[in-house]
């Protein structure tokens, strides 16, 4: 068959290398809508329910029955399941309902509801809903740092550049697990070096991961995996009472945890019942809730690939997103793992949680290359940050990070680098030279770190845990070795775990060490002109881009054009008259002067030589008249075909706008427009200069072809600020028009 040359195009299209499914509830693939999908409804006896979503009590698999024991309010059950799931959609949208007030309905009613609710929401409800309904009042974002070499150096500097941008969280993990107490280390000193009250975590085997935080190595956790059916539960790992007792653990330990789910891992694992992948997610927030976790990392997470695939895919992530909200829990809301080729696409769902804002946009955002983070690969990495602030910039939107110097980061790196070197000096483990510290400092991956002793880093590491050496020996050798204000941040965070003001729900620090969370930074949004705002410092500073112009300075005049380019000045040689030449070309008020500037004068340049070369090449002769008395460019094109002897006239502003006109047509007509030139290819003006001959012969014309090039009509409406003023700024009335030629004389224009 033969193929549309537009199909074709579209099937080498990035998104079209993204894997996509039709739905099958059998399978599991299915994002919000399964047939079996369990109906609402509850029933209370003695103040214990005993029917839940169509089971009875004795019926329940363990699931549903912590569900049932822990996580629903019996007390206010059956009036929260009276509301009708569109009236409390309706709740969570209307802004005289105070988020409280939903609260009391949403923590009592069955995870089938729940499901009901959600799904009455679109894509905007689902926004407004999170934006009113997340716990904590300032949204804030999470950093992966990582790399395959596991350098110490490298994670302390990345950590310390990550805290600088802004990150209140910054996560790591390893490419070798026993290097684990050495990488929480260094994301600890690297973070605490650029500003206190950084939280940091290693994501490892659980029990690991516990030993790591009761030496102060981290101060959070987040991988403590819940599935929503206990098939996926016991293939991913314990049961839902062990995941309730190590809740326990770190909360009795001052340490700060959320859980981690997502839609699509039960699918994953091949255990999910038929139930579409939104209502077991909603079950793995109700189980979180009731073994008293602070929050929940969701938003598909690693299994994205999944549920991205299937129709409604992006809508059912930011409903179990809300999800965790509408339980009064703090949201990660993932955005942590690459999905798809299509830059649209990841930046659409990226959208969904940036806009209304969670407590963590990103859970997390990868503060390496994506071939560096061994989570494989982030929705956003390194390379993205000055898009991520543009659109913080564009929208007035809090993404929870903030533009940063680059001397600044320098800055930050070297310090982070030389303080984890002092740090591995004082505790006796393989030294860090200063080639890796200076590798480090400006490295962009582990490709540019010199690689070090694995076998001596992990016999270090083994010797690291088995001392049981912890944050208060670390402190220790920063204040020894030079770094006293790094070695008060590390024990400032031992002294908030002792307080344990940051366990209370989506609690972050800010940079003075105050925490902010659910209860001293409640949400508080309820319509226009409450809730977060971003504005006063804050907003000045996501507002700043170093590379942006400055208006007011726009028009400074920039100096003489330089002469050795060999390009070539203007100059005037007598009043203008009829039959100057074959082709007349009109030129504005503000073409080529010097005032424009040295870039914008050879690009006139280089102009005007392509429209006379067309000319040329058709035998005829051209001259160039210089039109003072009006930037009008249908004037001037007027004006420039009575000069010539073919009535054939070309006009140009100095923005680059060409019209050509017969000297028998009106001024506001034209025989060709090329407003697309100014952003176009500078060999294009030589087939309007052809053109132009053309209609003097009386030939058909060729079509110009002015496509647009990407970006180029935005930084073209910026320069044609300056272009626009000067070119009124020049028009001189009462001065006639006149002949140029070319001179390489250093004369004004």
């Amino acid at each position: 068959m033969k193929r549309s040359k537009r199909f074709e195009k579209l099937d080498k299209r990035p998104v079209n290398q993204d894997s996509f499914f039709v739905e099958w509830a059998e399978g599991g693939l299915s994002a919000m809508n399964s047939p079996y999908d369990p109906q609402p409804g509850i029933r209370i006896e003695d103040g214990k329910i005993v029917e839940m979503d169509g089971k009875r009590y004795e019926d329940f698999d363990s699931l549903e029955l912590f569900i049932a024991q822990y996580g629903i309010n019996p007390e206010r059950a059956e009036w929260a399941m009276s509301h009708s799931a569109a009236a409390i959609a309706r709740m969570i949208v209307d802004i005289n309902i105070k988020r409280e007030d939903i609260i009391k309905i949403t923590t009592a009613i069955t995870p089938a509801k729940m499901l009901q609710v959600v799904k009455c929401l679109n894509a905007v409800e689902l926004m407004m809903g999170q934006m009113k309904m997340r716990v904590r009042k300032t949204p804030a974002n999470q950093a992966i740092v990582t790399n395959i070499k596991d350098h110490p150096a490298l994670l302390a500097a990345d950590a310390a550049e990550a805290a600088l941008r802004g990150f209140s969280e910054i996560e790591t993990t390893c490419a070798v697990s026993r290097y684990a107490p050495f990488n929480a280390l260094a994301i600890l000193v690297g973070a605490q070096t650029c500003r206190g009250g950084v939280l940091t975590q290693c994501s490892m085997e659980e029990s690991l991961e516990v030993r790591m935080g009761m030496l102060g190595l981290t101060s959070y956790a987040e991988t403590v995996s819940l599935y929503g059916t206990e098939a996926a539960m016991d293939d991913g790992d314990d049961t839902i009472w062990s995941k309730a007792f190590l809740s326990s653990v770190y909360a009795s330990r001052g340490i700060k945890m959320r859980v981690t789910s997502g839609t699509g891992a039960e699918v994953l694992l091949g255990h999910s019942d038929k139930k579409s992948m939104l209502y077991l997610e909603i079950l793995c927030v109700f189980l979180a809730r009731a073994c008293g976790a602070q929050g929940v990392q969701n938003g598909s997470i690693s299994c994205i690939g999944i549920t991205t695939a299937v129709p409604e895919g992006f809508l059912a992530i930011a409903a179990e997103n809300l999800v965790v909200s509408l339980l009064d829990l703090e949201v990660a809301s993932g955005n942590d793992q690459t999905f798809s080729h299509s830059d649209l696409r990841r930046t659409a769902k990226l959208l969904m949680q940036m806009m209304p804002g969670t407590d963590f946009i990103t859970s997390g955002y990868s503060a390496t290359p994506n071939f560096d983070d061994l989570f494989a690969g982030s929705n956003t990495d390194c390379d993205d940050y000055d898009d991520y602030y543009m659109i913080q910039r564009d929208m007035q939107i809090d993404g929870g990070i903030e533009p940063i110097l680059e001397e600044d980061a320098i800055t930050v790196r070297n310090k982070a680098a030389r303080a984890c070197q002092a740090v591995f000096k004082g505790l006796g483990l393989p030294p860090i030279t200063e080639e890796e510290v200076e590798a480090a400092t400006y490295a962009y991956s582990n490709e540019e770190m010199p690689n070090r002793h694995m076998a001596a880093d992990l016999v270090a590491a083994q010797e690291f845990l088995n001392k049981g050496v912890n944050a208060i020996d670390i402190a220790g050798a920063l204040y020894r070795y030079g770094f006293p204000e790094v070695a008060e941040n590390v024990l400032m965070m031992l002294k908030e775990r002792v307080c344990g003001d940051y366990l209370q729900v989506a609690a972050i620090f800010d940079r003075e060490f105050h925490t902010l969370g659910g209860l001293n930074d409640p949400n508080d949004y309820q319509g226009p002109g409450t809730g977060y705002r971003l504005k006063g410092e804050r907003w000045e500073k996501l507002k700043k881009k170093p590379s942006a112009l400055v208006p007011d300075k726009i028009l400074e005049t920039q100096g003489i054009p330089d002469k050795t380019k060999g390009f070539f000045n203007l100059m005037e040689k007598k009043t203008a008259e009829v039959h100057e030449a074959d082709i007349v070309v009109g030129i504005s008020p503000a073409f080529a002067n010097k005032a424009t500037g040295t870039e914008i004068y050879n690009n006139q340049f280089l102009i005007l030589e392509n429209i006379l070369e067309g000319v040329a090449e058709e035998g005829l002769t051209a001259a160039i008249v210089k039109i003072y008395h009006t930037d009008n460019l249908g004037e001037i094109a007027k004006l420039a075909a009575g000069y010539s002897r073919t009535g054939i006239g070309i006009g140009i502003q100095s923005k680059g706008m060409v019209r050509i006109n017969h000297v028998d047509l009106p001024g506001e007509d034209s025989l060709e427009v090329s407003f697309n030139m100014p952003f176009s290819s500078y060999s294009l003006y030589k087939e309007i200069g052809i053109n132009a001959a053309f209609y003097a012969k009386g030939k058909k014309p060729l079509r110009v072809s002015d496509k647009i090039k990407p970006g180029g009509l935005t930084n073209y409406q910026v320069t044609m600020i300056k272009l626009s003023s000067e070119e009124s700024a020049f028009v001189n009335r009462r001065k006639k028009p006149a002949l140029m030629v070319k001179t390489t004389e250093s004369k004004d224009s």
